[in-house]
């Protein structure tokens, strides 16, 4: 059987000949296909087999590619109406290293409309569902990516990352999913969103495999100029270090044992005391960890933060999709009119409102009192992280307050009493840091994830730490067995 199988498992089957790369394609697009209607992955199934052989360890193992970067003659729409039949002529970095290592690719996934959002239903061509509940959001941006290997389909795939868009969908899905260090793999050709803050960034199902890929995925690339020279690591050869007295801390004011006691919320109630309960089987793996205290007015500016910033780089990253060089040009009798009608009728007004945003951040009187203090803020929070990496190896946290939320949830997470746990995971894009997150529990029949985030360049250290807390967990290469399809 393929479906569900990790990266490894596919390669002794692939390395034994007991299947072909082509087997493996054929399997992955009958299972992208058999799932479309009902979870809505992919904006474009692959049905041809293109495959480069080669001898790395993603050879002949298929995957799926978020709809953002940029694939010679396949379409790549950012899920937006404005570019819904662009077709690039050029190759993302990510992609080509992809195919200069064997990797078969499956097909472009849905994500919210040009990675701006958390829900997964903004994408132009529909919502993705979560394989675990249908009524359930898998959250977003990086949501097809997630839902096509929460599905079994793909045994990873690449997504990107600006507040939280891999390692959040990756908790709701109850898979990996890994950030690496900012630079360390080059968004070359990634449509940007906002550039300070994006990083390339995966699912898989165990941690194993993604340090398989970022093993291939990493270092120099002359047309990002802040990539990372290669640290020559394997990081897939150094998870099994040992990790007694390494120290992580977690955040009182984030997820003490009493930081929501005044607050009635079932699945709260229980992230919070599931989290302790796994914190006292790590202490007794051998990790060393503590509580420590940060002014709650700092973390509750962790969000407006990313907003101001997010907003006003996106605003300029975006400038150029007029519906002039890409997608359906607009009606009028002056560019202004062409451009405005297009942009009306091309973003959604999710987009719109953002967009709107971030011009009135950039106006020059607002420069200095939003965007710039912005930037003072972001810089005291990072401050703040490296003065606690000086003491410990890695922050520990829930991902979020809860599992996937229902869509037609009329639940307060999003309150400003949930603002802290469920926006935290965006400190990692403000610093750079590697970060990661792993399943820990199930509620209510959903995964819910935790987090690991540590100091910059750090990324095998935080890789070992995960690996080491997967195995403690038990939900190791857990994927949604929905359907009757078995291939």
């Amino acid at each position: 059987m393929y479906r569900g199988k990790s990266i490894t498992q596919l390669r002794e089957e692939l390395d034994s000949e007991k299947v072909t790369p082509e087997d493996l394609f054929s399997k992955a697009n009958q299972l992208a296909h058999y799932f479309q209607d009902d979870y809505n992955s992919f904006v474009t199934i692959i049905d041809k087999c293109k495959y480069r052989k080669s001898d790395s360890k993603l050879n002949g193992i298929p995957y799926a590619l978020k709809d953002n970067f940029s694939t010679t003659g396949i379409l790549t729409t950012a899920s937006s109406n404005i570019l819904k039949d662009y077709v690039p002529v050029y190759d993302a970095t990510v992609y080509k290293k992809l195919k200069d290592a064997g990797a078969i690719l499956v097909g472009k996934t849905v994500l919210d409309e040009l990675a701006m959002g958390g829900t997964g239903t903004t994408g132009h061509t529909g919502v993705v569902k979560n394989p675990w509940d249908k009524e359930c959001m898998i959250g977003g941006s990086s949501a097809g990516s997630a839902a096509s290997v929460a599905l079994g389909i793909v045994p990873f795939s690449i997504g990107s990352d600006t507040g939280d868009s891999v390692r959040k969908p990756a908790s709701h899905g109850g898979l990996v999913g890994f950030k690496p260090t900012y630079g360390r793999i080059s968004r070359y050709g990634l449509f940007a969103f906002a550039s300070s803050l994006d990083h390339v960034a995966m699912f898989a199902r165990n941690v194993k495999d993604v340090a398989i890929v970022t093993d291939i995925l990493k270092g120099k690339d002359p047309n990002d100029m802040v990539t990372l020279n290669d640290d020559d690591k394997c990081y897939a050869d150094l998870l099994d270090k040992d990790i007694k007295g390494k120290k992580l801390f977690y955040i009182k004011e984030m997820c003490g044992k009493d930081a929501y006691k005044d607050i009635d919320d079932k699945d709260l109630s229980e992230v919070i005391s599931t989290f302790h309960e796994m914190l006292d089987k790590l202490r007794k793996k051998g990790f060393i960890i503590e509580e420590v205290s940060v002014d709650k007015t700092l973390l509750e500016a962790i969000y407006p933060t990313y907003m101001v910033i997010s907003c006003a780089e996106a605003t300029s990253n975006n400038s150029n999709l007029t519906g002039i060089q890409f997608g359906p040009r607009g009606e009028g009798n002056s560019i202004e009119e062409i451009m405005f009608d297009a942009r009306t009728k091309g973003f959604s007004e999710l987009i719109k409102r953002r967009f709107i945003l971030g011009s009135y951040i950039l106006q020059k009187e607002n420069q200095e009192k939003l965007f710039l203090n912005a930037g003072r803020i972001r810089h005291i929070i990072v401050d703040k992280m490296n003065e606690l990496f000086k003491e410990y190896d890695g922050m520990i946290a829930p991902c979020s307050g809860g599992p996937a939320q229902k869509f037609e949830s009329t639940s307060e997470k999003l309150s400003d009493r949930y603002l802290i746990l469920e926006n935290h995971l965006a400190i990692g894009n403000f610093g750079g840091f590697p970060s990661i997150t792993v399943p820990y529990a199930m509620i209510d029949d959903m995964p819910v994830g935790l987090n690991i985030t540590g100091r910059v360049r750090e990324d095998d250290l935080v890789l070992n730490i995960a690996y080491k807390i997967e195995e403690e967990t038990g939900l190791k290469d857990i994927y949604s067995k929905v359907g009757d399809i078995d291939v």
